[in-house]
C-alpha cells in the first residue's frame, strides 16, 4: 500500500510527465502555428480539430505572458472550456479586453495555449495524458497593420562584427529567423532559430566567413511561411537584395 508521501511524488511525478510530452500527438490541434491579433479587429477566431476519431476531448483555453503568467484583464479566449467531439472542429474567439493598455509603436508578444483534457478511462489504475499546444500569440497594434504585398522583414540589416553577424531589427515587429546560409547552400540543419524583438538585434552563433558576402535568412511570415532573404554586403554592412518565396 502506497504512503501518503509516496502517493504525492506519484502524483508529481505525473504531473511533470504531461507538462514535457510534446505537443505534436495531441489529439485537438490548431489550424495555425502562430495568432496575430490585429489592433484594428480586436479579436481572431481559431478552429480547432479533435483528430481522435472514437473519444470525444475538452479543450482548455487561456494566454500568457512571456513569463508564463496566465493573464485575465489584457485577452479572453471564449470559450475557455469546450467539448469537441470525435473528429469534430470547435472555435475559439482570443480577444482582447476593455481598458487593456498595449505598446502602440511595436508589437508585443504573448502565448496561446489549449490543453486537451481526455475522457475518464473505464479502466483502472489508467494513467491518463493530457498534452498541451502553446504557440506565440503577437499583439499588432493598429499602426503597424500591414496591406497586401508590405514585407517588413526586408528592412533586417546584417552587420559583421568579428566573424559573426548581429541581425538588426529596425521594425516595430517581431521577426523569426529559422536558418541561415550562405547563397546558394545547403539549409544549415544546426542552425538555432532566433526570435528578433521589435527595434532590436541579435548575435548569430555562425562563422560569418562560412556565410561569405551574400548571407541568406529565412524567416517566418504570417502564415507560416519560410520565405529567403538574400543579403549583399559592403564591408561590414549587409543590405537585402532580393526575396524569395518560401
Amino acid at each position: 500500500m502506497l504512503t501518503n508521501n509516496r502517493k504525492f511524488l506519484l502524483r508529481f511525478i505525473t504531473s511533470i510527465m504531461v507538462m514535457t510530452i510534446p505537443a505534436a500527438n495531441a489529439a485537438v490541434g490548431l489550424d495555425r502555428t502562430r495568432l496575430i491579433i490585429n489592433g484594428d479587429k480586436k479579436s481572431e477566431t481559431l478552429t480547432i480539430t479533435n483528430h481522435n476519431k472514437e473519444a470525444p476531448y475538452l479543450a482548455q483555453s487561456w494566454v500568457e505572458d512571456d513569463s508564463g503568467k496566465k493573464l485575465e484583464n489584457e485577452f479572453i479566449a471564449l470559450p475557455p472550456l469546450q467539448r469537441i467531439e470525435p473528429n469534430s472542429k470547435g472555435q475559439i474567439k482570443v480577444q482582447t479586453m476593455a481598458g487593456s493598455s498595449h505598446p502602440q509603436d511595436r508589437e508585443s508578444l504573448y502565448y496561446f495555449n489549449v490543453r486537451e483534457i481526455p475522457p475518464k478511462s473505464k479502466k483502472p489504475n489508467t494513467l491518463q495524458i493530457a498534452l498541451q499546444t502553446r504557440i506565440k500569440m503577437f499583439y499588432r497594434p493598429e499602426a503597424l497593420k500591414l496591406a497586401s504585398g508590405d514585407v517588413p522583414q526586408t528592412a533586417l540589416t546584417l552587420r559583421r562584427e568579428g566573424d559573426r553577424y548581429r541581425i538588426i531589427n529596425p521594425t516595430g515587429y517581431y521577426i523569426t529567423i529559422v536558418n541561415m546560409s550562405a547563397n546558394n547552400a545547403a539549409s544549415n540543419n544546426d542552425f538555432k532559430s532566433v526570435m528578433i524583438a521589435p527595434k532590436s538585434s541579435e548575435i548569430v552563433e555562425m562563422s560569418a566567413a562560412k556565410l561569405g558576402a551574400q548571407p541568406v535568412l529565412t524567416y517566418i511570415n504570417d502564415w507560416g511561411g519560410r520565405p529567403k532573404l538574400i543579403f549583399s554586403c559592403s564591408g561590414n554592412a549587409c543590405k537585402v537584395t532580393e526575396q524569395k518565396a518560401g
